[in-house]
């Protein structure tokens, strides 16, 4: 048997490949958008993709199976268990298969049976794995999806809060915890394959290690020491962090389809003149640049958001999906950029300009980074107003008196919101964010904004130095 793991950083996303070396067919479970690794990755070990299977209608990111059979003719499996509303939709041009609870799909001698595990959304599936080519009779793992983490499980609040599904998440709460009963059965040794790690907007405490067992988890992940349903339901709702807004956009793109990449037109190389044009027809156009190179010097109206691990996430956040796209970026950066934005269904990106053409611009603006001991008295004599862009957990954990919080995700909806009879002192957990939120005010007309270096936990090391003194 041949089991290999793919992982994207930027989207914390799983996907995996089993195959049976004797017939050498091989099937993706959970395939990303991008599939050139999972082609690879088959013709290096001599093996055919005959299929893909999704755990659910994904809400982070566009999934490659629809992808996959068109380009290699893969057979298609999706779930066909919950109600309705979350039925896969325009598949009949594609080889596919509905699966439900109990059924089997075969890969050779390896034998996938799918159990039903609804709670992260109604539709949610895992696949036992049993490797018949070794002469086993029990499984030797399981593909969870978004069901059970490294030492977390699924949300069951996507549905409500993205796709605005009133009433799902203590239904989904509910159903998650009979799933859990089930986990609970499977014997300690089987192994646990998730389809995230630590990063993922999915759950609330996701670990990094890549793997688990059924064992290890039934013993410390926090989900799976309840016994009361009620204290479990309680526990999982609370304080699961903003599910991004794009959420339900991929919701809609993975139930009815997404582009296929031979449909996309490649963005076209443009000038300053046109970027500058651009921004004045209120297209979108993001910097990648570092949040240093982008303070020190950018074009007015353009937003910073840098090309690094969190690229994707704030992506989803802040680009408007139905509007044209521009980015300012290294070229050799190009095509990962493309890559990332595809990957949450971002499709419209016309052009791009390198980023030595700032250089040109005869006008550029910028903003100030500040370290804590100079932003303290700033704060105590109220001379500046901050403004706190982390998430509604971090800021419950501790903040800046007299701060105002506006999570960074809903910074754009919200600017009316923010005095400017003052300087606007932005501020996250590190600086990171901030200065994303910066770009988002300057772009917006807030043009007197500071960003807070090393962020809160820099603040909070300079009061502590100060009361010590």
């Amino acid at each position: 048997m041949l089991l290999k793991y793919f992982y994207d950083e930027k989207l914390a996303q799983a996907s995996y490949m089993v195959g049976c070396q004797a017939s050498n067919e091989a099937l993706i479970v959970d395939p990303s958008r991008e599939i050139t690794s999972y082609l690879k990755a088959a013709e290096e070990n001599g093996m055919t993709i005959t299929g893909s299977i999704e755990t659910h209608i994904h809400a982070d990111f566009v999934s490659g199976g629809r992808e996959l059979a068109a380009r290699t003719g893969a057979v298609l499996y999706v779930s066909d268990e919950g109600d309705q509303e979350w039925k896969y939709q325009n598949l009949d041009e594609l080889p596919h298969k509905k699966v439900v609870d109990g059924e089997k799909i075969f890969v050779g001698n390896l034998t996938l049976e799918i159990i039903h595990t609804p709670g992260h959304t109604p539709e949610s599936i895992s696949i036992l794995l049993t490797d018949g080519g070794a002469g086993a009779d029990e499984p030797l793992g399981i593909f969870t999806g978004d069901f059970v983490f490294v030492g977390d499980i699924g949300r069951p609040d996507l549905l409500e809060k993205a796709a605005k599904k009133e009433g799902t998440a203590e239904s989904g709460a509910e159903e998650m915890f009979h799933s859990l009963q089930k986990f609970k059965t499977l014997p300690d040794f089987l192994q646990v394959w998730p389809g995230h790690g630590a990063g993922s907007a999915c759950g609330k405490s996701l670990g990094s290690v890549p793997s688990s067992t059924a064992g290890y988890e039934k013993r410390y992940n926090w989900a799976l020491q309840f016994e009361d349903k009620g204290a479990f339901k309680k526990e999982l709702i609370e304080g699961q962090p903003e599910p991004p807004v794009y959420f339900a956009e991929m919701k809609k793109v993975n139930k009815v389809g997404p582009n296929f990449f031979d449909e996309l037109k490649e963005p076209a190389r443009v000038n300053l003149p046109e970027i500058l044009q651009q921004v004045k027809k209120s297209s979108q156009v993001i910097d990648v640049r570092s949040q240093n190179d982008f303070a020190a010097g950018h074009i007015e109206g353009t937003i910073n958001i840098p090309f690094n691990k969190s690229f994707t996430n704030w992506a989803g956040w802040l680009v408007d999906y139905s509007s044209p796209l521009y980015v300012i970026c290294d070229e050799k950066d190009l095509e990962d950029i493309r890559k990332a934005l595809h990957s949450i269904g971002i499709d419209t990106l016309e052009g791009y300009a390198a980023q030595e053409e700032v250089q040109l611009a005869e006008h550029t603006e910028s903003f100030a980074a500040i370290d804590a001991d100079r932003a303290f008295p700033l704060v105590q004599e109220n001379k500046v107003h901050v403004l706190d862009v982390r998430n509604l957990s971090e800021w419950q954990d501790g903040h800046i008196e007299g701060a105002q919080h506006i999570m960074l995700g809903e910074l754009p909806e919200r600017i009316k919101e923010i005095p400017v009879d003052k300087p606007v002192l932005m501020q996250c957990g590190s600086g990171l964010r901030s200065a994303i939120g910066a770009s988002i005010l300057q772009k917006n007309g807030v043009k007197h904004v500071m960003n807070l270096n090393g962020g809160f936990a820099a603040w909070e090391k300079e009061v502590n130095q100060m009361i010590t003194k």
